[in-house]
């Protein structure tokens, strides 16, 4: 790509990002209460007026209206905007992970499996940390769309790491599983057993390592923030935590770095 090229394209993700993330927003929102994420239209919470088109507008809305409704005056909560953000850095993350770093040219045909992943795991985030679960709406469809996803790079690249894949699947499943089967669900909630194989799978597909530098992150980024939340007070020995932001953060390490590091503790233990 050329300079102008590379700037079209990264406005283009962050803009279809932030866009992406006001929806997430309502799945957030509407998803673990078993409200339908298409009707009503948005409203506020506090007076049920009908949001306008031109206060749904990301990000930009919030602050023209100092985060406050426009009808009742009630706060606006800033993790809407820190949400369509958040989004945003994600799709920019991955279309900078699809490119080639030599000639720029979006060469990596998982690119929409991957912001389809990014997207479902903002919002997994943060319905975890609010609810402690991973709802089995947004969760299961990520099995065909991985499916579909990773057919599509087969087709376009001519390359069919399946093995790799279905390893990486089962080991994300046996290890995050077993943990749940051992502590008959007080470790791990069931929801992270059913998203652990997606993730497993779609780093596989990119690097075997990779997943497995992916899964082992997760837990080192769980016992740090354990240790943290119990030093501060904050937690524990008996706290739950809920772990599917840690297998999220793990699998996006495992994504941009897995490969190198799994690869250089290779050459390091032979």
């Amino acid at each position: 790509m050329t300079s102008p090229e590379t700037v079209a394209y990264f406005a283009v993700l962050g803009g279809l990002g932030l866009i992406i993330g006001s929806f997430l927003n309502v799945v957030i929102y509407r998803v673990p209460l078993g409200l339908s994420i298409v009707r009503p239209a948005s409203a506020c919470p506090s007076c049920s007026a009908a949001i306008q088109t031109r206060d749904n507008i990301p990000v930009v809305s919030w602050l023209l209206l100092r985060g406050r409704c426009r009808s009742c005056g009630a706060a606006i909560p800033a993790r809407y905007p820190l949400v369509e953000l958040l989004t945003a850095a994600v799709w920019l993350g991955l279309g900078w992970w699809a490119l080639d770093p030599e000639g720029g040219a979006i060469v990596d045909p998982l690119l929409p499996l991957l912001l389809v992943l990014g997207s479902a795991g903002v919002a997994l985030t943060m319905i975890d940390l609010d609810h402690h679960r991973l709802p089995d709406a947004i969760v299961l469809p990520l099995y065909p769309v991985t499916v579909l996803g990773l057919a599509l790079a087969g087709v376009v690249t001519g390359e069919w790491p399946i093995v790799p894949a279905l390893g990486g699947a089962a080991a994300w499943l046996v290890v995050i599983g077993g943990i749940w089967l051992a502590t008959s669900g007080r470790g791990m909630g069931f929801g992270d057993v059913k998203l652990a194989p997606v993730l497993g799978a779609t780093l596989g597909w990119v690097s075997f390592g990779g997943s497995i530098v992916g899964l082992f992150t997760a837990f080192v980024l769980g016992a740090v923030v354990g240790i943290v939340l119990m030093l501060a007070g904050r937690a524990g020995r008996r706290s739950h935590l809920p772990f599917g932001p840690f297998l999220l953060a793990g699998a996006a390490v495992g994504l941009v770095a897995g490969a190198p590091i799994a690869a250089s503790y290779a050459s390091w233990v032979t």
